[in-house]
């Protein structure tokens, strides 16, 4: 069995769907940890359009939206501990892909268990594939939903 999983996770239900896979790797004797990461992908920096946005402004929507992302992690890993299973929480900032796949690296997890949205065509190619770049870069195996 594996002694660390990690799932990334974005607030999507596709997302949420990797956990029910990861439940089956966790093993019945609960010696796995589930690590849950979430990532916000960094962004350029975002200019003020004419005065439309203030400051206050925008740093009242980013505090919202971390509280938001804080909620919502924490529901997810209650949900996982009464299934008695560890979980550890991580919230970060980075490009999704190499934090990911960098976390594995390090030696922090041992099984990657995510979901894939299946975007095609053009959206594919402007958005990318953050589960594609994980499987070719990471260095432990990847289960892709």
């Amino acid at each position: 069995m594996y002694k660390k999983i990690l799932i990334p996770i974005d607030g999507t239900e596709c997302a949420e769907q990797s956990l029910d896979y990861a439940r089956t790797f966790t093993g019945k004797d609960g010696t796995a940890e589930v690590v849950l990461l979430w990532v916000t992908e960094s962004n350029p920096q975002i200019t003020d359009i004419g005065g439309l946005l203030s400051e206050r402004w925008f740093c009242d929507a980013q505090a919202k939206a971390q509280a938001d992302i804080k909620k919502y992690v924490s529901q997810i890993a209650d949900k996982l501990k009464k299934d008695g299973i560890a979980v550890k929480s991580i919230i970060t900032r980075g490009r999704v892909a190499d934090v990911i796949t960098n976390y594995a690296k390090n030696g922090q997890a041992d099984l990657i268990v995510m979901s894939s949205h299946r975007r095609s065509g053009i959206l594919r190619w402007v958005m990318g594939s953050v589960a594609d770049k994980v499987l070719r870069r990471s260095a432990v195996p990847v289960l892709i939903v």
